[in-house]
């Protein structure tokens, strides 16, 4: 027995080379305490792949330290592999940490921005901390990473940290690796960090004991004010003033659209929003986004922040700037991001002087540079889950796994909402969203994330991807790269791969694609989609009838035009006869000369899109004739749903030409009976939603007989309808399918360039490419 203890205590040596998010998140330091706590030897270093430790010692201290780096590591780390090797044993006589080394070929993850933590939040209002008040408190815990980050090693000269030389207190603290700022690259004080000043719009700096006080009192003056965040400039005013709200949104041209709010607490947000558990971890996770939460009755905060909306979009604090800020007494201000509507968010200070200077009457801004730009994320939680509506600050650069190995890879995403994807290995990275690609400065901001990240991540594309649009600026650029193996992917495909690849499915699924707009094969203009689903391919299995759209692109813009379009097709030009309110409320010239260019097919491409006949159904219904932004039709439609026993409309479903058409007149004909009869709006819409949901169900057990498919996969921008979503997935779990949606990546087109990434890279492989 002796003899088998002390064989069981002799030294062993081992490598170890830990992957994922492990550089600048305090692993290193955790791991030099984990090594002291075992009596181990040897060193830790931060590498371009990761982190290598290399150590030895007594083989049960040793089995427990290996097993210890993953139960304890630090909260922010994400490892995704951990490779180690046995050698003989070096003889070291301590445990150091070693300096970052550089090398070829990187595979280090980036960590997100993370909100402030609490030991921080602590030292920032204690009075006797010589932080205390500081508004750029950080640690390896909490603090800016992506935004800030030029090139890795993620070490402080390849950060926006460079220009502020730390003092010597703070380079102790950075030294000492049983301090949680060991290494923390945004490590400063107020003796050697980056500083906070209020200008006026004119760019005069305003004198004042406490910038972050003044700027407080400014906002209780109903002052519109443009503050320096960790990802871009927030547009802010004080959410209960009224005229500042409607200020804001005439000088921002944001007419409808809601506002962003941010409360200092869970206590104030309870006085003017309902929150639930499980919304209250989302709302205070270190990702701290956006979320969605259902108005209380007669709130404090203005109309004007979410009009006709049930909900408000809601945030807590995640800066030591927004925490100081709220301090003063708010119970909530409006954080929009600072730019005109549709232009990409702004992070210089001289650039947001010359893009805001006509929106924001004074500006709080501070002298550490943003290197990327990075909206606040949106999150709408559900029946205990969280869906991401818009994936962003705080989520990215976090990849999303795959089993297998892809390429290198470049996926430019659709035109709206847009976001790219990088491929590499087994890691998609998807990007923040960047927008609308609609005009010059938001292309910029595309090939400015496009180069940020490849750089970051050592990613050369050797392929590359996008949408079969040609008239999108993401398809554009695309085509315009020389030397790369290109795709095109099919919009809807898209959507689908992207769920299956958030769900590793690599088989064939029944592909439910719904949203407003997606380019066809055919060249139509598609968007209620049944696909037979491959990674490599799709097959259109069937769809909702093509109506015309007519005027185009004005008919997105003025549902009315749709419900015209639907009440043609259904009763011809007989509708004009029909004795309703959205007959009556509009005048017969207009309408008549709408369904003259109807029958003569002047400016009227077909459409077999989900997302407008939910506008259609919203205009027929007198909730929304116009629209200020992408979806609103639709979003008041499901929000202006009332009652219970919601029972299913009538619909046609028929193969033509070996697909299932879905001809959608039955429920348009209902719709109108149910007007005419006095049906409350709130019923209608419930029974058209319920109705959607047994038509979908409807196909896929059509499908299920011919193709023996029993998992579908639900993507598009209709999918963020939850009632839709959750009533369609009941549906289909009771009739025993297995269903799947986004729970990683939006289902509108910001999570479309995963799918594209995937179905490109399973294109190349078809063709036999290297991969």
């Amino acid at each position: 027995m002796d003899q088998t203890a002390d064989k069981e205590k002799v030294s062993r040596r081992v490598k170890a080379t830990v992957h994922g998010i492990v550089q600048g998140v305090g692993f290193r330091p955790f791991i030099y305490q984990l090594a002291q706590r075992y009596n181990l030897k040897g060193y830790v270093t931060n590498t371009s792949h990761g982190v290598d430790i290399d150590v030895e010692g007594e083989s049960p201290a040793l089995d427990s330290f290996l097993r210890a780096i993953r139960s304890e590591s630090p909260p922010m780390a994400n490892i995704t592999a951990l490779e180690k090797s046995e050698h003989p044993p070096a003889g070291y006589s301590d445990f150091s940490i070693h300096k970052s080394q550089a090398s070829e070929g990187r595979s280090t993850l980036i960590s997100p921005d993370i909100c402030v933590c609490d030991e921080c939040l602590a030292e920032l209002l204690d009075i006797k901390n010589r932080r205390y008040g500081y508004p750029f408190i950080n640690c390896t815990n909490c603090g800016p990473r992506y935004t800030i980050i030029e090139d890795i090693p993620y070490d402080r000269p390849k950060t926006s940290m460079k220009s502020f030389p730390m003092c010597p207190e703070c380079e102790a603290e950075y030294h000492d690796p049983l301090n949680r700022r060991f290494h923390a690259q945004p490590n400063a004080c107020w003796t050697c960090g980056p500083r906070v000043t209020l200008y006026d719009a004119n760019k005069n700096r305003v004198v004042c004991k406490d910038p972050v006080i003044q700027a407080a009192n400014l906002l209780r003056q109903g002052k519109i004010l443009a503050i320096k965040g960790l990802g871009g400039f927030h547009l802010v005013v004080d959410a209960t003033i009224d005229e500042a709200v409607c200020t804001l949104r005439r000088r921002k041209h944001r007419e409808e659209k809601p506002l962003a709010v941010m409360s200092p607490d869970f206590e104030t947000i309870e006085t003017y929003a309902r929150v639930n558990s499980y919304e209250s971890k989302v709302l205070a996770s270190p990702q701290r986004p956006i979320v969605l939460l259902k108005k209380r009755p007669r709130p404090a905060i203005s109309a004007g922040v979410a009009p006709r909306n049930k909900y408000f979009g809601v945030m807590l604090p995640y800066t030591p700037l927004h925490y100081l800020l709220l301090k003063q007494g708010f119970v909530a201000l409006v954080m929009t991001s600072g730019n005109l509507s549709e232009e990409p968010i702004a992070i210089g200070n001289d650039e947001a002087f010359r893009r805001l200077g006509h929106i924001a009457d004074y500006f709080l801004m501070h002298d550490r540079d943003i290197y990327m730009r990075c909206d606040d994320s949106v999150v709408r939680v559900n029946r205990g889950k969280a869906y991401p509506i818009r994936r962003s600050r705080s989520y990215v650069p976090v990849p999303i796994m795959l089993k297998e190995s892809l390429p290198e890879i470049l996926a430019c995403g659709a035109e709206l909402k847009n976001t790219i994807c990088l491929a590499k290995g087994q890691n998609t990275f998807l990007s923040q969203h960047i927008g609308d690609l609609e005009n010059l400065e938001t292309l910029e901001s595309f090939t400015e994330v496009i180069e940020h990240l490849k750089r970051i991540l050592e990613i050369t594309p050797q392929v590359i991807a996008y949408d079969l649009h040609p008239e999108y600026l993401s398809t554009k650029y695309a085509l315009a790269q020389n030397d790369l193996t290109k795709y095109g992917i099919q919009h809807h495909h898209a959507h689908i791969v992207s769920c299956m690849a958030e769900h590793n499915l690599n088989e064939e699924v029944i592909g439910l694609a719904l949203d407003g707009t997606g380019y066809g094969t055919d060249g139509a203009i598609w968007g209620g989609e049944i696909l037979i689903a491959r990674r490599d391919s799709f097959e259109r299995a069937g769809h909702l009838d093509y109506v015309p759209l007519p005027g185009g692109a004005a008919a997105i813009k003025e549902p009315w035009r749709m419900a015209v379009s639907y009440l043609y097709q259904t009763y011809g030009e007989d509708f004009l006869n029909l004795d309703i309110p959205f007959v009556k409320n509009h005048d017969e010239k207009t309408l008549s000369l709408l369904a003259a260019a109807i029958t003569k097919k002047v400016n009227t491409p077909l459409t077999s899109s989900c997302g407008r006949l939910f506008d259609g159904v919203s205009a027929l219904l007198g909730l929304r004739y116009k629209v200020a932004y992408e979806g609103q039709a639709a979003m008041e439609l499901e929000m202006s749903i009332t009652g219970h026993g919601a029972v299913a409309y009538d619909y046609r479903i028929e193969k033509r030409d070996g697909k299932w058409a879905v001809d959608v007149g039955p429920i348009i004909e209902q719709i109108v009976t149910d007007i005419q009869k006095g049906t409350k709006k709130g019923l209608i819409a419930h029974n058209f939603h319920y109705t959607l949901a047994r038509m979908f169900t409807d196909i896929c057990l059509r499908l299920r007989s011919e193709r023996d498919l029993t998992k579908v996969a639900l993507s598009g921008g209709v999918f963020q309808n939850m009632t839709l979503l959750t009533g369609l997935t009941k549906l289909l779990l009771k009739n025993k399918f297995k269903v799947y949606s986004h729970r990683l990546v939006p289902a509108n087109d910001g999570g479309l360039s995963l799918g594209q990434a995937v179905a490109a890279c399973a294109m190349e492989k078809k063709r036999g490419g290297e991969i």
